[in-house]
């Protein structure tokens, strides 16, 4: 038997699409770490800079399924040079703006072209992923956009507190350049699924399969608190005193991501998620806690450590999941689904945690959003046992 061919994880076209989402993923999540910073502080008010990434996002989850939809009809090389093209477009319109409206209709057109771009790179990099590896494949790509999400902040708020939002904004020009000119090397690899006819579906078929709903749900829930973590961790060492410090939060979280994401997926493709979820689970609460009565540096790290691997295997747990739910031609939808899930969680997350840090403080409303996490071990929990029982009763009646 011939196994060895379909195992191959790390090809050459693997290796650049996860190079060039992180890319991408860095250069997108700095902007989304730097416009509410940047708003927040010309209008002197929070809310409006959380509104930055809710209109980000949501235009992002509006784009995604007609995405889906057409998946399988567009050119996937052209379609995602053009639209990076595009986001070198509307950051270099970003230079030098200062009024509202605009930068809210630049984060939108930003959405739209990020809607597009990470659901080609995920459906391409899924395409070349094993089914036999989708946890460890996943999870490596999961951690190109994850660094990416992680560090662009980081940079984005060293940036704004040792130089200015327009070198901020040059800086991620240069990276997006790369990244556009990283592209022309991908290859048209849809694969079998996007080869063969599709049958006539409705628009709703095309973007949506209620079997990767519940990962996606999840997903969701945990991403709100992580848009907290975004958008207002540099609030909580400002009224803390931390100054530059806080970017360090990001750096350790992605250590903890780079640590725990190798073997969570061979853990996954192994053992499936119940292993994964649980300590996960656990690991984000007492982060969230503890940047809840965090009034030093010392539990600021403290915090990250725990958050950092409660995010480390999160996102990748769940996409694998949802992927793995649906059939070959429906990963794009189930890709689409996942990364729609996400940025509606980064969306509430911002348009509410903003207002919620307004009447409580920062460090509270970390401490509120737990509460997230233990509606999603719930959620999780009931399913499990769902589908312990109508296992036990097929069981029965076989």
């Amino acid at each position: 038997m011939k196994q060895q061919a379909p195992v191959k994880l790390w090809t050459w076209q693997y290796i650049i699409i996860i190079i060039m989402t992180f890319l991408f993923f860095l250069s997108l999540q700095a902007l989304m770490g730097g416009f509410p910073a940047f708003v927040g502080e010309i209008t002197h008010d929070p809310a409006k800079g959380g509104l930055m990434t809710t209109s980000f996002m949501l235009a992002a989850i509006f784009t995604r399924p007609f995405i889906g939809i057409f998946m399988h009809k567009l050119n996937m090389k052209a379609t995602l040079i053009v639209t990076l093209l595009f986001v070198l477009i509307t950051i270099g319109l970003s230079f030098g703006r200062a009024t509202f409206s605009i930068l809210v209709m630049l984060r939108i057109l930003q959405g739209i072209s990020f809607g597009i771009i990470s659901t080609l790179f995920a459906t391409f990099a899924t395409n070349l992923i094993p089914s036999a590896r989708i946890g460890e494949g996943i999870g490596y790509f999961g951690m190109a956009t994850s660094l990416g999400t992680t560090f662009g902040p980081m940079i984005a708020l060293s940036m704004l507190h040792s130089y200015s939002f327009n070198k901020l904004l040059t800086v991620m020009l240069f990276i997006t350049l790369l990244t556009a000119a990283g592209s022309f090397f991908i290859k048209n690899n849809q694969g079998a699924p996007a080869a063969k006819p599709v049958p006539d579906k409705s628009l709703f078929e095309f973007a949506f399969d209620k079997r990767a709903f519940l990962p996606c749900l999840l997903v969701a829930l945990f991403y709100i608190t992580f848009s907290g973590i975004v958008n207002f961790i540099d609030g909580l060492g400002a009224a803390n005193h931390f100054g530059g410090k806080v970017s360090i939060f990001f750096l350790i979280v992605a250590g903890m991501m780079v640590f725990t994401r190798p073997f969570s997926g061979k853990i996954y493709d192994r053992f499936g998620h119940k292993l994964l979820i649980y300590p996960a689970s656990v690991s984000g609460i007492i982060g969230l806690i503890l940047l809840a009565f965090t009034h030093n540096f010392a539990m600021l790290s403290a915090a990250a450590v725990f958050y950092g691997i409660a995010y480390g295997i999160m996102q990748p747990t769940f996409q694998a999941w949802a992927v793995s739910r649906v059939t070959p031609e429906k990963k794009g939808t189930a890709n689409a689904m996942s990364l729609s899930f996400m940025d509606l969680g980064m969306a509430i997350g911002a348009g509410t945690l903003g207002n919620v840090a307004v009447e409580i403080g920062y460090n509270a409303t970390y401490g509120l959003s737990s509460f997230l996490i233990f509606l999603l071990v719930f959620l999780y929990m009931a399913f499990s046992l769902t589908n312990k029982t109508k296992k036990e009763q097929l069981k029965q009646s076989a």
